[in-house]
């Protein structure tokens, strides 16, 4: 009997265990559940994919995050980016108690004021950035090989713009050299560079949205013939090392520089432009192709054949941009072919050899006997107004240099002498600044003429040309 009723003890026990076994296993699963909806609910608003646009809802372990990070930050988009497409406002806060991503979608469709990215009405009419509808044509500025440019007006905020629109056939596709400028562009913010406000692709076009700048300089000194005003050739200059200085610190070469490319503004202002044939350099021994620069502004050692030149090709341009400015009549006007152009530079340079440039023996085009022997000459010789302004001649001399490595950077160029009568100030702006913020720095009139006279059309770049070069 005792045998019997320890038996049904015993097995009672064990069935009271086994179910506080199972109760306490329930129990947790339920906690757990609950804490991971509650989890879920603090951290991620699933969104469907309509409204995600393909995001994914990823959290990573705190412990993953660096102890440096584990601080509250709170990041809100709230200004406009034309390369990228429209997307819900996103706020990321990190703390010491959670890594949790919560996006945030605007109620009924309605933008929410900090990301709103003008001022109209947010409506399904409502012109919009990156839209094709949202810029009006006003009239053709000038037609080339695989682009027209337009002058417009954003529907958006009223302001002038230069519409270039890039034909693209079916077969070859977006033209390199419009995707190599817009992706440049993109990254560039400077007052000497033509400013990119927006990119519109569609089947048939791809269109860069501009600032619209009123002229440039080869229509300024066709107005102005027999050479520029000295002060405002220097102030010219000035911002065109300015804007070269900005992008050859971030390893990019223009490597197309003539008076078609460089933009003015009606107040004066000068802006580096056509970025088509420019090139970002990260490796100092990369070659590259010596088909560059119309002709006229082409250095010596891209005439020779050389690939492999850094930002010293642009320094030529300078150079030759620098004189005709000042004489009025291009440096170098190779009427020929490549070997017209050489014999130019050598009549004025001097013809090199090993000792004047080492290594121009071993360049794929140079044949000593093919060149006349020329001495070099003072540069005054050449182009008598260099005389005419201090220390204009030594600094031209020391962009004109044939050995590549001879020519002085852009921002030794804007520490020279040349520049030495011009306001402190100059040297302390901001990227984005003007030099015409700065007091007494104007324009001069140029001799005869209002200095308000601007031409109506504008290349703003590759294949659309007005050149006769």
């Amino acid at each position: 009997m005792c045998d019997m009723i320890d038996s049904q003890s015993a097995e009672k026990i064990s069935r009271m265990k086994k179910l506080r076994r199972t109760l306490s296993e329930s129990f947790g699963r339920i906690a757990l559940k609950k804490e991971d909806s509650s989890f879920d609910e603090i951290c991620v608003t699933k969104m469907s994919t309509r409204n995600c646009q393909g995001m994914d809802s990823v959290i990573k372990p705190l412990d993953t995050i660096p102890e440096d990070k584990k601080v509250r930050v709170q990041r809100t988009q709230s200004s406009f980016d034309p390369f990228e497409k429209p997307a819900n406002q996103v706020k990321r806060v990190h703390s010491e108690n959670n890594a949790c991503i919560n996006f945030k979608t605007s109620s009924a469709g309605k933008e929410s004021p900090k990301v709103r990215r003008h001022s109209s009405p947010s409506s399904p009419t409502s012109p919009k950035f990156g839209k094709a509808d949202s810029y009006e044509k006003l009239e053709k500025l000038g037609e080339g090989s695989y682009a027209t440019v337009y002058k417009g007006k954003s529907k958006v905020n009223g302001k002038l713009v230069a519409l270039k629109v890039i034909r693209l056939q079916e077969e070859e596709g977006t033209p390199f050299t419009a995707i190599r400028e817009a992706s440049l562009l993109k990254g560039l913010k400077h007052a000497n560079i033509v400013l990119l406000h927006d990119i519109i692709h569609t089947k048939e076009t791809l269109t860069l949205v501009f600032e619209y700048v009123h002229t440039d300089l080869c229509q300024y000194m066709d107005k102005h013939p027999g050479g520029l005003h000295p002060e405002n050739v220097k102030l010219f200059l000035f911002q065109l090392l300015r804007g070269l200085s900005y992008i050859h610190q971030r390893y990019i070469l223009h490597r197309d520089l003539k008076p078609q490319n460089l933009l003015i503004s009606d107040t004066g202002e000068l802006k580096l432009a056509d970025f088509g044939l420019a090139r970002a350099k990260s490796v100092p021994s990369h070659t590259y192709s010596n088909e560059v620069v119309t002709l006229w502004y082409r250095p010596p050692d891209v005439l020779l054949g050389s690939t492999e030149y850094s930002t010293c090709l642009d320094m030529w341009g300078v150079g030759c941009i620098f004189v005709e400015m000042i004489q009025g009549v291009a440096a170098f006007p190779g009427m020929k072919d490549i070997q017209d152009q050489l014999e130019r530079i050598f009549l004025v340079l001097g013809t090199p050899n090993e000792d004047t440039w080492p290594g121009v023996h071993s360049l794929p085009h140079f044949k000593p006997e093919r060149f006349t022997q020329y001495s070099p000459k003072n540069l005054r010789q050449a182009w008598n107004k260099l005389s005419y302004v201090n220390h204009a001649e030594d600094l031209a001399s020391k962009l004109l240099q044939c050995f590549p490595k001879n020519r002085l950077s852009a921002q030794a160029a804007l520490s020279h002498e040349y520049f030495s009568d011009l306001p402190p100030r100059l040297w302390e702006l901001t990227d984005m600044s003007s030099i015409f913020t700065v007091p007494n720095v104007r324009l001069q009139p140029e001799t005869g003429e209002s200095v308000r006279v601007f031409g109506k059309n504008n290349s703003y770049g590759k294949g659309v040309s007005n050149s006769k070069h």
